[in-house]
């Protein structure tokens, strides 16, 4: 039972994995921009402090997306990531940092969006809640660690 969790974990990491691809690079009427400066912030939670001081500029749709969108859809990563490899929380976040980074950079030199600080902090944020469930719910119902004490019968 337990190989087959850890495989439906992996398979659904690859696949999450396209689908953010394609909705970071391309979905969404995303098109490369020509020429210009590559666009990037390297201040952290700037743009998450703008969205909530000057949140009567914009409209709810584009709040709660940038907001809410950019925590909620890496959840499963948080949430796969652990039961797929067997990483602990440490290892699974400096993981996902560098594949989150690797991202946004790409999106900046591609031009197909831009890097910014404050969205691999709320990516990294929804990646941690999805470590938090998987630790509340798998961790210890489906999937219990190996204690390393034998039963004598």
């Amino acid at each position: 039972m337990r190989i087959v969790v850890r495989g439906a974990a992996a398979i659904a990491i690859f696949l999450y994995t396209f689908l953010l691809a394609y909705w970071m690079f391309v979905g969404f009427g995303r098109q490369a921009r020509r020429g210009g400066e590559m666009m990037y912030n390297l201040k952290p939670l700037s743009t998450i402090k703008n969205y909530f001081i000057y949140f009567d500029h914009y409209n709810f749709d584009t709040w709660l997306i940038n907001i809410g969108g950019n925590l909620l859809v890496f959840i499963p990563f948080g949430l796969c990531l652990p039961i797929a490899f067997r990483w602990g929380f440490k290892k699974t976040m400096i993981n996902f940092i560098v594949f989150i980074s690797t991202l946004e950079v790409l999106q900046m030199v591609t031009r197909r969006g831009s890097m910014d600080v404050d969205d691999v902090l709320l990516n990294s944020l929804g990646a941690a809640v999805g470590y938090g469930v998987y630790k509340l719910i798998f961790g210890t119902w489906f999937l219990p660690q190996k204690t390393g004490h034998s039963r004598k019968a």
